[in-house]
């Protein structure tokens, strides 16, 4: 299966479970991997025979910018949800990154990642 990645996407949100979360929000980072069949846009080299990755990183913004939610792993299947809405896509993988993730000791980010696929 051929893949298409979005890797970086930063969009601001207000995921967490500590109060001071959801009131100031703060920057998430998402990475998405798409499984998609690609040979039908290699061929004609045209947009409609796959998956527009500006229309859809623009609806990943969306997602992060949206309703707020506890656990950065809802957030990653709401996002995992947004992806399969294309027929297109067979599976996906979508990793949260939460640089500012509040821990009791210093850490570089928390992320998560999930697999979903059209089974």
């Amino acid at each position: 299966m051929d893949h298409i990645a979005i890797t970086g996407l930063e969009a601001f949100g207000h995921h967490g479970v500590l109060p001071h979360e959801r009131t100031y929000g703060q920057r998430f980072v998402v990475d998405v991997r798409l499984e998609v069949d690609l040979g039908p846009a290699a061929r004609s080299d045209a947009l409609a025979d796959t998956v527009d990755y500006g229309t859809l990183s623009a609806r990943i913004a969306e997602e992060v910018a949206g309703e707020p939610c506890d656990l950065i792993e809802h957030l990653a299947g709401r996002i995992a949800g947004r992806c399969l809405e294309d027929p297109r896509v067979a599976g996906v993988a979508v990793t949260v990154h939460k640089p500012n993730a509040p821990l009791p000791v210093v850490a570089r980010e928390v992320a998560v990642t999930l697999h979903r696929s059209r089974s």
